[in-house]
């Protein structure tokens, strides 16, 4: 079972940040990811999420990969590259793997203007490590779907509170 993290910063470069070393990490073998996406609101109250895979652009690729093969068939490369672009495009629009956009959009107007945070869904991880390398990160723990223990130790190690929890906004 996985579990999912939210943690508010001040800027989203200190989100950034703070993903390459939970992704540092991750090379390390000592925690394994689902998704890790950082998400802003700016000043105007917008939400962007970054995501690390871009999955529109990966299925253009994909499809105009697959489009040139099937257009050589039929004589019309340029043809078959332009439609598998396309195609593969939108279906990679559609597609949404990891932390459903909805859920992180809906999460993140809890942030402040001008603010920014980190979702993290975790599959596994060596949780003292782990949180002795992120002893002292800062940001605020804003969601979480982890048990009252590892949430405390969690909120310890960066240095912030927890405002709420996934459990209190599921009952």
């Amino acid at each position: 079972m996985s579990d999912l993290v939210f943690i508010a910063f001040p800027d989203e470069q200190k989100a950034e940040e703070v993903r390459q070393k939970v992704l540092g990490l991750q090379r390390e073998y000592l925690i394994e990811l689902g998704d890790a996406v950082v998400v802003v609101k700016d000043a105007d109250g917008r939400i962007k999420l970054n995501q690390l895979v871009n999955s529109t652009a990966a299925g253009a690729v994909s499809g105009a990969l697959w489009g040139t093969l099937i257009g050589f068939i039929f004589l019309m490369p340029l043809v078959g590259t332009a439609i598998g672009a396309a195609s593969g495009a939108l279906g990679g629009k559609l597609t949404d793997i990891g932390i459903d956009d909805k859920f992180m959009k809906e999460a993140a107007g809890m942030l402040q203007p001008g603010t920014a945070g980190l979702f993290l869904l975790i599959r596994k991880m060596t949780t003292d490590k782990v949180l002795a390398d992120l002893k002292g990160i800062g940001g605020t723990v804003m969601r979480t779907s982890l048990d009252e223990k590892a949430e405390a130790a969690l909120r310890e190690a960066i240095g912030g509170h927890v405002v709420s929890s996934a459990k209190d906004t599921a009952s």
